[in-house]
């Protein structure tokens, strides 16, 4: 049975593996066996901008030449308005900056589509690889406006921005899409959705968050790993097309 979630001697490549999510999907890829390239614009060795395909055709050479082709690709790279994003970003819909949602668009959307057809074509030719695409319940449902009432009782306008769940939704039909194109090649690609993961936010909005999930709290970043193991290996070799949610039951009720 363990051997069904080995990734001995596999490659991977996680895009966004220097953030909190990438970094811990990359270690335990590791831990299983994986070696893993880091392709994100901090990262050291493959320092690469998911929206720019040369650049990840360059670096996707230097992997092959290096290690093989890779049997593991995770879209992990993401944009999201920060804690201190500027106020026009958050405020109401109908003023929500163009420059934003095409900056969100542009990484979470194109870098994956990206991504995936430069990784996924050379899979293909190899026939066999497994895509696994990161989104969020924000995606799958629309952000819960009120769990932000705690920003706006301090005389601040805030809503969630629009640009961050559509591009995660767009995921899941480049997730069919990808899979059925693929299957002939028996390369698997599958959308992991997650719910919020700690990362020390206000604690108003842990209590707000906490409050609707049935589980009674955020995951842990460790807890993303194993759905992601998973989907990379011969444990999920039927699965494909699917969407694996993750999130503590948010979305059961």
């Amino acid at each position: 049975m363990t051997d069904l979630f080995s990734l001995e001697d596999r490659v991977a490549v996680v895009t966004g593996g220097v953030g909190q999510l990438g970094a811990e999907i990359v270690r335990g890829l590791e831990e299983c066996g994986a070696r893993v390239a880091v392709f994100d614009i901090a990262a050291e060795r493959y320092r690469v901008d998911v929206t720019d395909r040369e650049a990840i055709a360059r670096a996707t050479d230097e992997v092959v030449e290096a290690w093989g082709v890779p049997h593991v690709l995770v879209n992990a790279a993401a944009l999201d308005s920060p804690p201190d994003a500027p106020a026009e970003e958050v405020g109401p819909f109908e003023t929500y900056p163009e420059r934003s949602f095409d900056q969100v668009m542009d990484v979470n959307v194109k870098g994956t589509f990206l991504a995936s057809q430069v990784v996924g074509a050379r899979m293909a030719e190899e026939g066999r690889g497994s895509i696994v695409n990161i989104s969020s319940v924000y995606g799958m449902l629309s952000p819960v406006q009120e769990l932000y009432e705690f920003r706006r009782r301090g005389g601040e306008e805030f809503f969630k921005p629009v640009a961050y769940s559509v591009s995660k939704s767009a995921l899941y039909n480049l997730t069919r899409y990808l899979a059925t194109y693929w299957a002939k090649n028996a390369v698997r690609v599958n959308t992991l959705t997650l719910a919020g993961v700690w990362n020390d936010q206000p604690q108003e909005f842990l209590d707000a968050y906490t409050a609707r999930l049935p589980v009674g709290r955020m995951a842990d970043v460790r807890e993303v790993v194993g759905p992601v193991v998973f989907l990379a290996s011969d444990a999920s070799s039927y699965v494909t097309g699917a969407n694996l949610v993750a999130d503590g039951g948010w979305s059961a009720w």
